[in-house]
């Protein structure tokens, strides 16, 4: 389980196919370079990988066919950066929320509006997404733990607001329109849009 609190960014060394996997190898940010032991998981922009063998400073992770498909990672290059978080340890501060890195699916970015003080995206999410994704909701974009602004439920477009601590730690201030996120809608969230379906069907049936 993860916090949503990315600790920095880590650099892709190396991409290796090995069949229907990739070997993916990551240098870990600093910050990010305690002990690590196979079988641990590591957050890499928002997807719960497993550490396979070598080191914080060359972290080796096998990436499945399916996860590929389902997110950002299958178009990742060597030297791309990408936003790291360790796993949660007992008695660590939560300053985000729960989350899984068990992808969602993709947000595409739409508008980037920049200021003195903030930077606001605007995002295109798939529709079957659509209801967990609520006003001043949480969700995780990229790994990072962030609140939604506001929704546009038409065309599927929403927007988050960030601040320069987050795009000093994130991969966020690169991105472009048209790149595209992963996106995991908050667990709880989910859990209580799809009871409330569920009791609202059974009562018109």
């Amino acid at each position: 389980m993860f916090t949503g609190i990315v600790q920095g960014t880590g650099e892709v060394l190396s991409i290796t196919p090995d069949g229907a996997r990739v070997r993916l190898v990551v240098a870990l940010p600093e910050i990010a370079r305690r002990p690590i032991q196979p079988g641990a998981s590591v957050g890499i922009d928002g997807v719960c990988l497993t550490f396979v063998a070598g080191s914080p400073a060359e972290a080796a992770f096998d990436v499945i066919d399916e996860t590929l498909r389902l997110t950002t990672l299958g178009g990742l290059k060597p030297g791309d950066s990408v936003n790291i978080e360790r796993a949660a340890r007992y008695g660590d501060e939560i300053g985000g929320h729960t989350v899984s890195g068990h992808v969602s699916g993709t947000v595409s970015v739409v508008r980037i509006d920049e200021t003195d003080t903030s930077l606001t995206l605007a995002l295109r999410m798939p529709g079957k997404l659509a209801p967990y994704v609520l006003p001043k909701g949480f969700l995780s974009l990229g790994g990072c733990s962030l609140t939604v602004g506001e929704t546009i439920t038409d065309d599927g477009v929403f927007t988050v607001h960030l601040i320069p601590e987050t795009l000093r730690l994130t991969t966020f201030g690169a991105l472009k329109i048209g790149d595209e996120i992963n996106l995991e809608v908050d667990a709880m969230t989910q859990a209580i849009v799809d009871t409330v379906e569920r009791v609202m069907a059974a009562r018109v049936a």
